[in-house]
């Protein structure tokens, strides 16, 4: 039986977001406080979500003088992806037809967004041939 990944809760997912949007996606607590929007969160917040992530093997941490530098040890795309595999997993029985149908069916797409996802089809179907 394989271990549940570990998923991020949604104030984690803010963390990591803007960990991964930093440049060379590392950065010290207050790099990561300075991309919050006002009211920006307490240094002893940060901290505190940083040691959690370090815990769930998400970042890790290096000293660097006084201070810890963290960086991510998953990248935005690999958490991504399996986030929405466990999705379509759980809640759609493993089908990814069943996923996309879902969302055709729940959201409003313009025009273009049809003609973008009718491009992507073909060229999915051109590489699968």
């Amino acid at each position: 039986m394989s271990e549940k990944k570990k998923q991020l809760t949604k104030a984690e997912t803010q963390v990591m977001n803007i960990l991964w949007a930093l440049p060379e996606q590392q950065g010290f607590i207050q790099d990561i406080i300075n991309q919050y929007p006002e009211p920006k969160p307490a240094y002893t917040t940060i901290l505190t979500f940083m040691k959690i992530l370090t815990d769930k093997g998400f970042v890790k941490p290096e000293k660097v003088g006084k201070a810890n530098r963290f960086s991510p040890l998953v990248s935005k795309e690999d958490y991504t992806y399996s986030y929405i595999a466990d999705v379509k997993d759980t809640f759609f029985d493993g089908s990814f037809a069943s996923l996309v149908s879902f969302f055709v069916q729940k959201e409003q797409y313009d025009k273009e967004e049809m003609e973008e996802l009718k491009q992507l089809m073909k060229t999915i179907e051109a590489k699968n041939r």
